[in-house]
């Protein structure tokens, strides 16, 4: 894979270990300023469920990561296109089902990253 193309996988793995820990360790501290429409007596209850959320980037990223470690070209590959394709996945459900910014933020980097991989296949 060229430069570039490790460059936007690890800016994806990077951007949803952020995810992570916002979700997991920020949630009732950064959520309250970054989520201002949320009602902020359900930062607490929900915080539970913004970790889980957040252990499943975490996920993610370290697929993302792993995929530098492999050296078998087609196996590295393989485990960059599942998880970036997970990633757009996510982030296409998210922007139909909460925020269409999750779109922006989460979906097209990875589809372009996923681009990128298939379009240095060819």
């Amino acid at each position: 894979m060229s430069f570039a193309t490790n460059l936007l996988i690890g800016f994806i793995a990077l951007l949803h270990l952020y995810i992570m820990w916002f979700e997991m360790f920020a949630w009732t501290t950064r959520g309250r300023k970054v989520f201002r429409s949320f009602p902020k007596e359900l930062f607490e209850p929900t915080k539970p469920m913004a970790a889980n959320q957040g252990l499943y980037n975490g996920f993610l990223a370290a697929g993302l990561i792993w995929s530098f470690f492999i050296e078998d070209q087609v196996w590295r590959l393989n485990v960059s296109i599942f998880f970036l394709s997970c990633v757009a996945i996510a982030g296409i459900y998210g922007s139909i089902t909460a925020s269409r910014k999750i779109f922006f933020v989460q979906a097209l980097p990875a589809i372009i990253a996923l681009s990128a991989v298939l379009i240095g296949l060819a």
